[in-house]
C-alpha cells in the first residue's frame, strides 16, 4: 500500500505501471502537489524489473533534491542514507542498501560520463521535465542513446507538470499518463498599471504582501527572482506580525528547511522560482508573484551564459498562481497588467535555444557523438554550436575533427564551463590551484565592484574575496563568489583555507586564448583581440580601456570580460601578461613569421619577421636581407586590398578593358578577362612582375597601365583586336574619329559636316557589334545619336537641319548629306 493515498497521483500509477511492465519508457503529467515526485519513485520499487537496481530521480535543482530526498525517506519510515540517498553538488548522503537516489540533473550528466551504462540503475526519472533546463535535455538525451544501444531494459520516465506531453512521447517513443490532480479555484488580481522597471519590485512587493495578508487569511508564497529581490523585499517587511522566511538556492540547508516546515504563526514565504513545480510549502493560500526570473543566457561580454532577469510566461505564471489553490481557495496577486499578461510568451524557451553551449559541446564529444546525432527535443542553433566548438578548439579540448582530446577528457571531468576547467588544469601548484578556483568564482558573477568607471585590473576583485574592501563592493555579489570559490576548491582537492598564489595572466590566458590582447603600435589604451582566427572563427574585435586606466599602457593583456559596443569593445576586468610567461605555458600556439608587408602609415612595403599568437603581433623586426620577389608581392597584394585604385587608369586603359571585354563576349574564353573584379582578384598573379624595384604604393601611378594590359595579349589577338573593334574609324577628307566602348553601345562621336558623304553606319567586328554614331554640332554639342546614319539622313536630319541652319548660318547644312562633301581638313601647324 502506497503511503498519502489523498495525493491525486494514486488514480495515475497503475496506469504507469503498465506502461513499464510493456515497455521501456513512459511520459507523466501531473500538476504540482499530485505527488509525482515522491511517490512514483517508491511505487517503482517492487517491480520485477527492478531487480535490486537503483531508481535515480532527476531533480532539477538541489533545494528541490534535497526536499524530495527527505521526503521520500520519510514515506518509507526511515532516515536518510538507508534506502533513499541525495548526491548534489554540495550535499552526498548514500549507504549500502541505498535503492532510490535523488540526483541534481548536472551531476547525473557527470556520472553518465564516467559511467556511461549506468550499471546497477534500473530507471530514471526526470522530474519538472517541462523546464528543459539544458542539463535535462543532454541527460535524457544520453540516456535514450544508452537505452538504444547498451541498455533497452533501462526504464524511463519524463514527469512533466504541463498537460503538454506530446513532445516528450514522441522523443521517448512512450505513452502519456495523465493526472489532471485536484485543485481549489485561486481569485487572480492584476495591478492596474505596470511597474517601471523591475527594481522597482521590492517595494511593490512588500505593499501587495501586506494589503492581501489583511485581506485574506493563510500563509503567502511571493516569487521574486533571485536573492537580491529577496533580501530587500524582507528589509521592506519589517514590522510584519508573520515570519519572513527567504527561499533561495544558496540559503545553508536548514533555513530552506524553515520556510518547507508549518510554523506557530503566518508565514511568509520569498521565493525564486524554485517554489513553481519542484517544492511543496504547506499553508500557502496567497501566491504575490513579481513576474520575472532568472535564466541563463548567453552573455556577449563574458563569452559565457550569466543568469538574467526576464518576463516569465504565461504557464509559468498559471503554475505560480496554482500555488495557492492546493489545499483551500486562495487568491494569486499579479504584479503586472492584464494587458502585459496578454503579451507574454506562452512558454519560456528551452535554455538548448538561448544559452553558451562550450560545456554541451565538450560532453557530446566526450560521448563520442555530434549533437544532431543525439535524440534531442530541440537542436542547438546552428551558430552557437559552431561558436562553442571553436571555443573548445582553442581550448585543446578537441581536435580538429572534433574528437575529445586527452585534455578536453580531463576538463570533462572537472564539472565546470570547459573554459574555467582550462584555467583550472594549467595551474602548476597549489596557489595557483587556488587562484584559479576564485578567478572562475569571480568571472561566473557579476563584476562584485558596482562602478562602471572602475579600473579594469582584475586583481582588485579578487583581493575583495580576501578581506580587502572597496567603497562600490556588492557584498551579496562577494559572499557568492567565495562560496563558489570554496566548491571549485574542492574540485581540485583543496583546502577551502588555501591561499591564492601565481599571477592571473597565464591563467586568463589559457581559459581565454581568443582574449588575449596586444596593444595597438604606441596607442596607450587601444589592443586587439586574438580572437579564434586560428581556429577556424574570426579575428577577434578591436578593444579599449578607459582612459585614465593602469592598464592601458600594457603591451600584453589577458582580457576576461568586454564591454561589447557596435565593432569594437571595452575592457571590464583583466590582468597584465607577461611575454615570457606566455612563452613558457603555450609555446606551442607561438609561431615566427617571415615576409613582407605594408606599413598603412607610409604606404611603403618591407620584408619583415614577425611573432605571432594567433592574428597577434607579440614581436616585429625589419629583416635585413629582403627578397624582391617577396616585395613585389606583398606590395600586389596591398594594391588589391586598395582595389587598384594606386594604379593611374588612362582612358586608353580603359578603352582596352572594354574592348576585350566585347571581344570575350563574342569570341569566349579565349580573350582574357580583364575587368576590375577579376584584376583585383588576381593582382598577385600579375602584377608583381611589373614592381620591380617598387617598395612604395605610390610609385604606381608610374605604371603604363594601357602597355600592361596589352602585354596580357598575343601579338595574334592584337592584330585581331585592332581589326575587329579599332580604336579610331577613318572618315572622309582624310580625317578619323575615336571610338568609345565603354559606352553600353560602342559610340562614335564627330561633327555633322564630317560625316557627309558616308552613306551607312560603319561596321564593327563584321557586323556582329552594333555601333552608336553621335552627331555634332560646330561647338561639339550632341544633335542626335543613331545606330542608322542613312535611315536618319532621310528622316530626322531635316528637322536637325532646320534648326542647325538658324543657329549657324556659316556652316553648310545640306538637304542630302549622303550625297554632299565634307569639309576639307585643315592642315595642321
Amino acid at each position: 500500500m502506497l503511503p498519502e493515498p489523498h495525493l491525486p497521483i494514486h488514480e495515475a500509477i497503475p496506469g504507469l505501471l503498465a506502461a513499464l511492465n510493456a515497455g521501456s519508457s513512459a511520459v507523466l503529467v501531473a500538476p504540482p502537489g499530485a505527488g509525482k515526485t515522491t511517490l512514483v519513485p517508491i511505487a517503482l520499487l517492487d517491480q520485477p524489473w527492478v531487480a535490486g537496481g537503483r531508481i535515480l530521480v532527476l531533480e532539477p535543482r538541489r533545494v528541490a533534491a534535497r526536499a524530495a530526498a527527505r521526503r521520500i525517506a520519510e514515506l518509507l519510515g526511515e532516515k536518510l542514507g538507508e534506502r533513499v540517498g541525495l548526491a548534489t553538488r554540495l550535499d552526498r548522503i548514500s549507504g549500502p542498501g541505498m535503492r532510490i537516489e535523488v540526483v541534481t540533473e548536472g551531476l547525473l550528466v557527470r556520472r553518465l560520463q564516467s559511467d556511461p551504462g549506468l550499471d546497477g540503475v534500473a530507471a530514471v526519472l526526470f522530474d519538472e521535465a517541462h523546464e528543459r533546463h539544458l542539463d535535462t535535455d543532454l541527460a535524457l538525451a544520453l540516456c535514450l542513446d544508452l537505452q538504444r544501444s547498451l541498455r533497452p531494459e533501462l526504464r524511463l520516465v519524463a514527469m512533466s507538470a504541463t498537460l503538454d506531453g506530446a513532445a516528450f512521447a514522441t522523443l521517448l517513443g512512450a505513452p502519456v499518463i495523465e493526472s489532471m490532480g485536484r485543485a481549489y479555484p485561486v481569485d487572480v488580481f492584476h495591478r492596474p498599471r505596470e511597474l517601471k522597471d523591475h527594481r522597482e519590485l521590492p517595494e511593490a512587493m512588500a505593499g501587495t504582501i501586506r494589503e492581501a495578508m489583511r485581506a485574506h487569511p493563510g500563509d503567502v508564497l511571493a516569487f521574486l527572482p533571485g536573492w537580491g529581490e529577496i533580501r530587500r523585499t524582507a528589509e521592506r517587511l519589517g514590522g510584519l506580525d508573520a515570519d519572513v522566511l527567504p527561499l533561495h538556492g544558496e540559503l545553508p540547508p536548514a533555513e530552506q528547511d524553515r520556510a518547507l516546515t508549518p510554523g506557530p504563526r503566518r508565514k511568509v514565504v520569498l521565493a525564486t522560482s524554485i517554489a513553481e513545480t519542484s517544492l511543496t510549502v504547506p499553508g500557502v493560500r496567497i501566491v504575490v508573484d513579481g513576474g520575472f526570473r532568472r535564466a541563463p543566457r548567453l552573455d556577449p561580454a563574458s563569452g559565457l551564459s550569466r543568469l538574467t532577469t526576464q518576463r516569465i510566461s504565461r504557464a509559468a505564471a498559471e503554475q505560480r498562481a496554482g500555488r495557492a489553490g492546493r489545499t483551500e481557495p486562495g487568491v494569486a496577486y499579479r504584479l503586472w497588467t492584464e494587458a502585459l499578461h496578454r503579451g507574454l510568451l506562452q512558454q519560456e524557451k528551452p535554455e538548448m535555444l538561448e544559452a553558451e553551449l562550450a560545456s554541451f559541446a565538450l560532453d557530446c564529444a566526450a560521448w563520442g557523438t555530434t549533437a544532431a546525432e543525439l535524440p534531442l527535443l530541440d537542436q542547438p542553433p546552428a551558430g552557437t554550436l559552431a561558436a562553442a566548438r571553436a571555443v573548445l578548439r582553442a581550448l585543446d579540448a578537441v581536435d580538429a575533427q572534433g574528437r575529445i582530446t586527452d585534455m578536453g577528457r580531463r576538463m570533462a571531468r572537472l564539472g565546470t564551463h570547459p573554459r574555467f576547467a582550462r584555467m583550472m588544469l594549467a595551474a602548476k601548484d597549489e596557489g595557483e590551484r587556488a587562484l584559479a578556483a576564485d578567478l572562475a568564482a569571480l568571472l561566473e558573477e557579476r563584476d562584485p565592484i558596482r562602478d562602471r568607471e572602475a579600473p579594469a585590473e582584475i586583481a582588485q576583485r579578487l583581493e575583495l574575496l580576501h578581506g580587502m574592501d572597496h567603497p562600490n563592493a556588492d557584498r551579496a555579489t562577494i559572499q557568492r563568489i567565495r562560496r563558489s570559490a570554496e566548491q571549485h576548491r574542492r574540485r581540485l582537492g583543496l583546502n577551502s583555507r588555501a591561499l591564492p598564489g601565481g599571477e592571473a595572466g597565464p591563467l586568463l590566458a589559457a581559459g581565454f586564448p581568443d582574449r588575449i590582447a596586444a596593444r595597438r603600435g604606441v596607442m596607450e589604451g587601444a589592443f586587439r583581440l586574438a580572437g579564434l582566427e586560428a581556429y577556424g572563427g574570426a579575428a577577434g574585435p578591436g578593444a579599449r580601456t578607459l582612459a585614465n586606466d593602469p592598464l592601458r599602457k600594457a603591451p600584453l593583456l589577458a582580457v576576461a570580460e568586454l564591454e561589447l559596443a557596435g565593432t569594437d569593445a571595452r575592457i571590464r576586468m583583466a590582468a597584465q601578461l607577461d611575454l615570457a610567461l606566455l612563452e613558457a605555458r603555450f609555446p606551442e600556439r607561438l609561431r615566427w613569421e617571415e615576409g613582407a608587408m605594408l606599413d598603412a602609415r607610409t604606404g611603403s612595403v618591407s620584408a619583415r619577421r614577425r611573432r605571432l599568437f594567433g592574428p597577434l603581433v607579440l614581436e616585429d623586426q625589419q629583416s635585413p636581407n629582403p627578397d624582391p620577389a617577396a616585395l613585389a608581392e606583398a606590395l600586389a597584394r596591398a594594391a588589391a586590398e586598395r582595389e587598384l585604385r594606386d594604379l593611374d587608369w588612362t582612358e586608353a586603359a580603359k578603352q582596352l578593358q572594354a574592348r576585350v571585354a566585347r571581344m570575350r563576349a563574342l569570341d569566349g574564353e579565349a580573350w582574357p578577362d580583364l575587368s576590375m573584379p577579376t584584376l583585383i582578384a588576381t593582382a598577385r598573379e600579375w602584377l608583381p612582375v611589373w614592381l620591380g624595384g617598387m617598395t612604395k604604393l605610390s610609385e604606381l601611378r608610374g605604371l603604363d597601365t594601357h602597355s600592361l594590359l596589352a602585354g596580357t595579349l598575343s601579338q595574334e589577338q592584337r592584330r585581331a583586336l585592332d581589326k575587329e573593334l579599332p580604336t579610331r574609324l577613318p572618315l572622309l577628307a582624310g580625317r578619323s574619329a575615336g571610338l568609345d566602348y565603354t559606352q553600353e553601345v560602342p559610340r562614335l562621336e564627330a561633327r555633322a559636316q564630317h560625316l557627309y558623304g558616308m552613306t551607312a553606319t560603319p561596321v564593327l567586328a563584321g557586323g556582329r557589334v552594333p555601333l552608336h554614331i553621335s552627331l555634332l554640332s560646330p561647338a561639339g554639342r550632341p544633335i542626335a545619336i543613331t545606330g542608322d546614319l542613312a535611315g536618319f539622313w532621310a528622316g530626322g536630319w531635316l528637322d536637325a537641319r532646320k534648326d542647325m541652319r538658324g543657329r549657324y548660318p556659316k556652316h553648310d547644312w545640306p538637304e542630302n548629306p549622303a550625297t554632299a562633301h565634307p569639309p576639307p581638313d585643315k592642315p595642321r601647324r
